[in-house]
């Protein structure tokens, strides 16, 4: 088993930086990670094809675990999920975070504990918390007011479920507007300012069937800095606060949620876990002291920090063509396949592998092969200008929000995940193909 640790990965050292620790060259323009060369797999399994580092998923759980030791650390499902990243995700110690009955079953039926597991969800369907009361799911975040009366009708009388309330604390971060979540103003939880986090406290309060355990918030995504949580924590803690003096009661549970930023490109800023630890700990202790509270069990959620590193994309490229003074170059995936940079504009950094050229750089853009101007996985990117039809490209840090977000736009075909490790490359999650699409269309 590969025992490879963060700290291996100098940031920013070289081109190299961004890609799995297990990351090695080979002869003639090769990269093999995992100890398998790319070209072998992308030669056995065909492209376009998501490849996964299992010793990267393992050592960024531990880096985790070793950073926050006396806390719960959750695996959020959302950014990559699969019946052996469960497997993975249980054995290095962790908890479970997800957001619909789909997630929860495929985590249960690998067997997930389901009361290391919470439930979030701004808007849960019947099924999403008929499934989570069924498998005894560990907590519940109640996300709106509507949830705690339907949540309370499920339960019943003689039955109990652990709930947190999910608390908007008004702090904005993030890398893009759309996956900013700790302001007023958007879908997600319950406001801090005008007053719905504590008139749900008290509602859930009455609710002798719910246990109101905590707080959660979950600030954005991409966040790079350490301020914003030390801020969030601040708030939160001053809610627990109120709800002590305003209800007696002292929650022991406080889950400050992810969003914990990757480098996508080398040079690129990325989340300091240590010190994220180190000022979480040292805010939390000090503002319980100051409110004269215990100091409730710390939850974080990482998700894209754990599972995207560890992915890498590959593709064939399929036309290059020069239009003005633009050069593109397709390759045989796109936007159903990695929808960020048409949602986000997410960056990323391909590199031709599997020959080595000595043509000069050229500045490109890389297309996918969809009917959308938008599809673009990468622009402005430098690859050797000889690069051609029948090239590989591997793009690195595509372990997260990739999988989860493929679609079936042009029945090309959701790709393949193959896992790597120590040597040795195996299927996850098979190729979808053309009989998929036929066996779910079953009109006339």
């Amino acid at each position: 088993m590969t025992t490879a640790t963060l700290s291996e990965i100098p940031a920013g050292a070289d081109e190299l930086s961004v890609w799995p620790v297990s990351t090695t060259r080979l002869p003639h323009g090769g990269l093999a990670v995992g100890g398998v060369p790319l070209t072998e797999i992308a030669d056995r399994f065909d492209t376009p094809a998501y490849v996964l580092d299992e010793g990267e998923v393992r050592a960024r759980c531990r880096a985790y675990r070793d950073a926050f030791p006396d806390a719960e650390v959750l695996y959020a499902a959302k950014a990559f999920l699969s019946r052996a990243m469960v497997h993975r995700v249980a054995e290095e110690g962790l908890g479970l975070d997800v957001c619909s009955a789909g997630e929860l079953e495929l985590a249960v039926t690998a067997g997930f504990p389901p009361d290391r597991i919470v439930l979030h969800g701004n808007a849960k369907s019947p099924r999403d918390i008929a499934t989570a009361l069924r498998l005894g799911v560990g907590r519940i975040v109640i996300d709106s007011p509507s949830e705690i009366a339907r949540l309370a009708a499920a339960v019943g009388p003689d039955g109990h479920q652990k709930v947190l309330v999910r608390v908007v604390p008004g702090i904005s971060a993030g890398g893009h507007e759309k996956i900013r979540t700790g302001t007023e103003g958007q879908k997600f939880g319950l406001s801090l300012i005008d007053g719905s986090a504590q008139h749900a406290v008290a509602r859930i309060l009455g609710q002798p069937q719910l246990e109101l355990v905590g707080l959660h918030c979950h600030i954005g995504s991409q966040i790079t800095d350490v301020t914003p949580y030390a801020g969030a924590v601040r708030r939160m803690v001053g809610l627990m606060a109120r709800i002590r003096d305003a209800h007696g009661t002292v929650l022991p549970e406080l889950d400050m949620g992810g969003g914990h930023g990757i480098a996508h490109r080398p040079g690129e800023a990325a989340l300091d876990l240590p010190a994220l630890a180190r000022r979480l700990r040292a805010e939390l202790a000090e503002s319980c002291a100051a409110a004269g509270l215990p100091v409730p069990r710390l939850a974080v959620e990482p998700g894209r920090a754990i599972a995207g590193p560890a992915g890498v994309a590959l593709y064939r490229v399929l036309a290059v063509k020069r239009t003005g003074d633009r050069v593109f170059v397709a390759v045989d995936g796109g936007m159903s396949d990695n929808p960020r940079p048409a949602l986000y504009g997410a960056r990323y950094a391909p590199r031709l592998i599997g020959r080595h050229s000595t043509a000069g750089p050229l500045t490109a853009t890389v297309a996918g092969r969809h009917c959308e101007a938008g599809d673009v996985l990468a622009t402005d990117v430098d690859l050797p200008g000889d690069v051609r039809p029948g090239d590989l490209l591997a793009v690195p840090v595509s372990g997260a929000y990739q999988f989860s977000m493929a679609s079936g736009y042009n029945m090309v075909g959701r790709p393949p995940v193959i896992a790597v490790d120590d040597g040795t490359a195996r299927l996850l999650v098979r190729r979808e193909t053309l009989d998929d699409f036929r066996r779910r269309d079953i009109g006339d």
